[in-house]
């Protein structure tokens, strides 16, 4: 853990116990991920951090040779599974990502063991480019994903940009996926360029869906549906913004929203894309 803590994931363990899945990168700038524990009764005070990384990179020419970032957790049967984004470097564009799985111990520790050696979702014939964070929720008898998905690429100021958006799919077991390019959230303007790491929850009625979007920098997006496919941005209702200094000042991101004892968290990033650490918002209802 050389920098970052980037992409944060809550997973209740018992009382106000909450582990955290966040990651990290070495020296060669390739991300891990790793864990630590917080009580939310007393949430800024970590009480133990993992010795181990949870997931560390692949082998040499695998699909994420450069990095394994944990992107979301839920439980398939019984059994926990690990999205995790994994991350090879390229040459003519800098990087491509595809979603990899990864496994838990049956004895709810933080051990971990990739599904696979390849991805499970990656790109297509309709999906050329990449896709990366993405959310997994039980949806009746299936299971719902909103996932990141690269439009394309385009040279500005000489350096390859991406494009990207938030797509839909569906699996019956939450490793085989259905894809055909439905668009959840699209671009609100021209100059936007980047929408991640879809954070989803379903109260009565209503789908609610967090995530992050940039034009100049990062901010935390929010939008509606009445059936998780159709959705409605709502971005001024999202109900946080950058302080006015400090480590979240300049950009917030990679918004994670979850529920405890009748209250709801969000787990975030600030500044650099997480270089600054990852933080925990309330919602406030007076407001």
């Amino acid at each position: 853990m050389q920098s970052h803590a980037a992409v944060p994931i809550a997973e209740h363990l018992q009382g106000d116990l909450f582990r955290i899945y966040f990651s990290s990168r070495d020296a060669e700038n390739r991300s891990h991920t790793g864990s630590l524990t917080i009580d939310l009764a007393d949430p800024t005070r970590v009480i133990d951090v993992s010795t181990n990384p949870i997931l560390v990179p692949g082998g040499l020419g695998e699909f994420d040779d450069s990095g394994a970032m944990a992107t979301w957790l839920t439980e398939v049967e019984g059994r926990r599974h690990l999205y995790y984004i994994g991350w090879n470097l390229g040459v003519t564009v800098p990087f491509r990502n595809s979603i990899g799985l990864a496994l838990g111990a049956t004895d709810g520790s933080d051990r971990f063991t990739r599904y696979s050696a390849g991805p499970i979702v990656d790109r297509t014939i309709e999906e050329p480019h990449f896709c990366a964070s993405c959310c997994v929720v039980p949806n009746g008898e299936i299971f719902s994903m909103w996932y990141l998905a690269c439009t394309g690429w385009h040279l500005r100021e000489g350096r390859p940009e991406h494009k990207y958006h938030i797509r839909y799919a569906e699996s019956a077991d939450g490793v085989v996926w259905s894809r055909n390019g439905e668009v959840a959230i699209d671009f609100a303007n021209i100059g936007e360029y980047a929408i991640s790491r879809p954070s989803v929850v379903h109260d009565a009625g209503i789908w609610r869906m967090w995530y992050s979007h940039r034009g100049e920098s990062y901010r935390i997006g929010y939008a509606e549906s009445v059936d998780g496919r159709h959705w409605t941005r709502y971005d001024n209702k999202a109900g946080i913004d950058v302080s006015e200094h400090g480590w979240d000042s300049e950009m917030i991101e990679y918004p994670f929203v979850f529920d405890h004892k009748g209250q709801r968290y969000m787990l975030y990033n600030g500044n650099d894309f997480g270089r600054t650490g990852f933080g925990i918002a309330v919602v406030d209802d007076q407001k």
